[in-house]
């Protein structure tokens, strides 16, 4: 397993996390998504030595964790920016406690995001491999 590459490409979730807090739109942040997933899948089928769904999905979790800490880190700002979830929180009794809903639903919700493994495999099939020096 090539952790150094996965951290590295975590860094791109890291950076997104900071960028869903004050300068991407909600609306928009799929489309930015799509391109991260892209160039990670890219990435992946080019340096890792197999099992391509399992580093994007690994990739997924690692995000998922920068995503919880930074949104959480940043809660007010973040908030601000994601009407949805406050009419989510005012609407739902149960979730009295958006800070706890967050630091739970943040990593389940990454646990549950197959996307990257899915991207990751489909590049491998289509990217050439580094040639062994």
């Amino acid at each position: 397993m090539n952790w150094k590459i996965l951290f590295q490409l975590s860094l791109f979730g890291l950076v997104m996390a900071f960028g869903t807090i004050s300068l991407i739109p909600e609306n928009n942040e799929p489309y930015f998504w799509l391109v991260i997933f892209i160039v990670c899948a890219y990435f992946i089928a080019k340096a890792c030595p197999g099992e391509y769904f399992l580093y994007g999905y690994l990739l997924s979790l690692f995000n998922g964790v920068w995503l919880t800490i930074i949104h959480l880190l940043f809660y007010t700002a973040y908030i601000e920016r994601h009407t949805d979830l406050i009419t989510m929180f005012q609407n739902n009794s149960l979730l009295t406690q958006p800070r706890l809903i967050i630091l739970f639903m943040g990593p389940v919700w990454n646990y549950m995001w197959v996307a990257p493994g899915l991207f990751a495999f489909i590049a491998s099939k289509i990217v050439k491999k580094n040639a062994v020096a």
